[in-house]
């Protein structure tokens, strides 16, 4: 019996040490190489401070700020994950039915897979326009020009859809003449 265990316990912790040490380091270590600024959480640097990640989702609750998508999370990219309520779920439709609005756009009550997605639709930052505008005491028009020049376009022109970063939009907004 011995001489059949030896070989399995051998070959278990070989592939142990392959498996789940040597791969993911030289993954990790390809990633760094490869894309050393996504790897490193893809920091926002102003005045050489880290404000912010521009692939992460951060909360942003004050009225004088564009809002992200809600999150089950609560932003943290730890807990990352979604509510995983199907859309017949009555917690799901129960919650949906209390924030939705006419005119409100779907992703401005309804959580991303990931709970962490750092962008909105260009219709739910423009259905926020007049709530920043007043916080801020800046023209409407000003706001939604800025909306739209933050809007990215699909990739390539086929991949994705429109989309605005909060963050960047945020930003871009504290940058403003006040």
């Amino acid at each position: 019996m011995i001489q059949h265990l030896r070989p399995a316990v051998t070959f278990m912790g070989m592939f142990t040490l392959l498996l789940g040490l040597a791969y993911p380091l030289a993954l990790t270590g390809a990633a760094r190489l490869a894309f050393p600024w996504q790897a490193g959480g893809s920091p926002v640097v102003q005045a050489d401070r880290v404000v912010g990640s521009a692939l992460l989702g951060q909360a942003f609750t004050q009225t004088r700020y564009f809002h992200p998508r809600p999150s089950a999370g609560s932003y943290d990219p730890m807990a990352s994950g979604g509510s995983n309520l199907g859309p017949t779920a009555q917690k799901l439709i129960d919650r949906v039915k209390a924030e939705a609005r006419p005119g409100i756009p779907a992703d401005a009550v309804t959580m991303s897979a990931s709970g962490l997605d750092p962008d909105i639709s260009p219709a739910n930052a423009l259905a926020q326009v007049a709530r920043v505008a007043q916080a801020r005491g800046l023209p409407p028009d000003a706001v939604r020009a800025l909306v739209m020049a933050q809007t990215q376009t699909r990739l390539w022109g086929l991949i994705g859809e429109p989309r605005v970063n909060v963050l960047a939009l945020n930003l871009a907004l504290d940058a403003l003449p006040q």
